[in-house]
């Protein structure tokens, strides 16, 4: 018998103002006015027909993401978030994150997003240079960038995030490292720090750019990270860095393999029932579509032999310690059916075990596919 994990909810906004060549996201270019009202209605209706899958349960953390949220009106925003207290069960001291982009953002725009209820902000600032972002088909530049972030410090937020990319097509060492310092600058309590990835069905991935080597990007990453944490960041995810007790709680319940419901475009959800069966669904991705009322595109349950898998792929993309009496708690499974595939990792060098958690080793986080594909179905 499962026992159900926390709850959150995600949900998602289509639109930008321009497609940037990396983007593999659900996100469609705007052609005219975005539709404000009339989305907010159909995702309070999808919401409608998700509610009984909460079970009762209160939600946690709210995560806003696109595409470009910011384009919605604070109006719109409002309307949004009562929409979602007057039906799910929200905590006192939930977390709204809601993502940005320095181009669209407006001082008096962010004020009514926080009357609304939001709390935290995730600027999408990517680089601090002006070529390449332009080289990355962003719309704003450093100086708008810096805008924002100093704007979302001064409203008394919660806490901010700023999301930079490294290994940028012909990026240096030195552009790199500056890129970082100018963020650690803006002081903000989070820090995602991503590596660019070519992804296919992107303008990148028909067109790939010359990025820097594996030695180089090793180079960037090694010496990046020690600027982090000499500025006072902790690296508690792959790709992660907040300062103490800024960790953003949406992300931490994906990788500890809680549960979220899923609305608007192309959002994906996944729920536990008290059985252990888990539900996963996805939602219509274009939204002329899902706009016509078609909301859910797909569901399917997640088969036995899948669990372990999907459970620690989440649960080693996390720094922390992982507690072992979660993986039966949140998949319904013993750890025995798991024995051998965990004795093989221990062997390896990928993990540490003790009475009460496992931990990604060093030299794990190095072979982190290796590791994982242990738990593939067809390696039992």
């Amino acid at each position: 018998m499962a026992d159900l994990p926390p709850l959150s909810l995600y949900i998602h906004i289509p639109w930008c103002v321009q497609k940037c060549p990396y983007c593999d996201f659900n996100s469609h270019a705007l052609k005219g006015e975005v539709p404000h009202d009339d989305y907010v209605q159909h995702l309070l209706r999808d919401l409608d027909t998700d509610v009984a899958l909460a079970q009762g349960r209160e939600v946690k953390t709210i995560f806003i993401g696109g595409g470009t949220p910011s384009l919605l009106s604070g109006e719109a925003m409002q309307t949004l978030l009562d929409g979602v207290r007057a039906r799910l069960n929200l905590a006192a001291d939930a977390e709204i994150t809601m993502e940005a982009n320095p181009g669209t953002v407006e001082a008096d725009r962010f004020t009514d997003y926080q009357r609304a209820g939001v709390n935290r902000i995730s600027i999408g600032v990517q680089s601090f240079s002006e070529a390449k972002l332009q080289r990355l088909g962003r719309i704003h530049g450093p100086k708008e960038a810096k805008r924002a972030a100093r704007l979302a410090s001064g409203l008394g937020l919660r806490s901010f995030n700023l999301d930079l990319m490294h290994g940028l097509p012909d990026q240096t060492l030195d552009e790199a490292l500056d890129d970082l310092r100018q963020a650690i600058e803006l002081d903000p309590p989070h820090l995602s720090w991503y590596q660019l990835t070519i992804e296919p069905n992107t303008l990148f991935g028909s067109r790939p750019p010359v990025l820097p080597d594996d030695d180089a990007l090793w180079d960037i990453f090694e010496q990046g990270h020690q600027l982090l944490t000499a500025a006072g960041y902790q690296q508690y995810e792959t790709s992660a860095y907040a300062k103490p007790g800024y960790q953003c709680q949406h992300n931490l319940n994906y990788w500890r393999f809680g549960d979220y419901l899923g609305i608007g475009c192309g959002a994906h959800g996944k729920v536990t029932f008290p059985d252990g069966r888990i539900l996963r669904t996805a939602k219509t991705r274009h939204p002329r579509g899902y706009m016509e009322g078609r909301y859910l595109e797909r569901q399917h349950d997640v088969a036995t032999e899948d669990k372990p898998f999907e459970f620690f792929m989440n649960r080693f993309r996390l720094l922390e310690p992982a507690p072992r009496a979660e993986f039966a708690r949140y998949t319904g499974l013993t750890e025995a059916s798991i024995r051998p595939q965990l004795d093989a990792a221990l062997a390896q060098g990928y993990i540490t075990e003790n009475a009460q958690f496992w931990k990604i080793t060093e030299h794990g986080k190095l072979f982190l596919n290796s590791l994982l594909e242990l738990f593939l179905a067809d390696e039992a």
